[in-house]
């Protein structure tokens, strides 16, 4: 073989094992990626059938029902609300009326079971998407209430 050529095929393989790499890393990367979706993007069919995502909202006040380790809440952005499930311990800041985010999947019958549950750490703190959400949320309650009373 020619230098030229061996050069040549050096820079082929090269390309081809950075593509390759390349090609690893993306997947890896798609397979591990979580979206965060309200309840109302929820319940529009904006959140992927079958693959994990996360839901947040706030857990609206007497919805919480425990049963054994097993523990069912509602979650809402304040237009719309989202039946969630969870197996498990709750966080120790999860409580009623505050916000809180669900990682899982959303069953055949419409419920999130929720394999995690993170609660918001204090009174101040509440992860950007979900306050966009409810402000979003409470904006277009606030038109709607406009709408209806001249």
């Amino acid at each position: 073989m020619k230098p030229r050529t061996k050069r040549l095929a050096l820079i082929v393989g090269g390309i081809v094992v950075l593509c390759a790499a390349a090609a690893f890393v993306l997947n890896a990367f798609q397979s591990n990626l979580v979206f965060f979706f309200t309840p109302t993007q929820v319940s529009n069919g904006e959140a992927p059938k079958g693959r994990t995502f996360r839901a947040g909202g706030m857990v609206k006040e007497g919805s919480l029902v425990r049963e054994g380790n097993s523990v069912r809440f509602v979650i809402t952005d304040t237009e719309k609300e989202m039946q969630v499930t969870f197996v498990g311990l709750l966080p120790d800041l999860f409580k009623e009326g505050r916000g809180v985010v669900s990682q899982g999947k959303l069953g055949d019958d419409g419920v999130f079971v929720a394999s995690e549950v993170l609660a918001k750490h204090d009174e101040n703190y509440m992860p950007p998407e979900a306050k966009h959400a409810l402000d979003q949320a409470a904006a277009a309650k606030a038109a709607q209430s406009v709408k209806t009373n001249p």
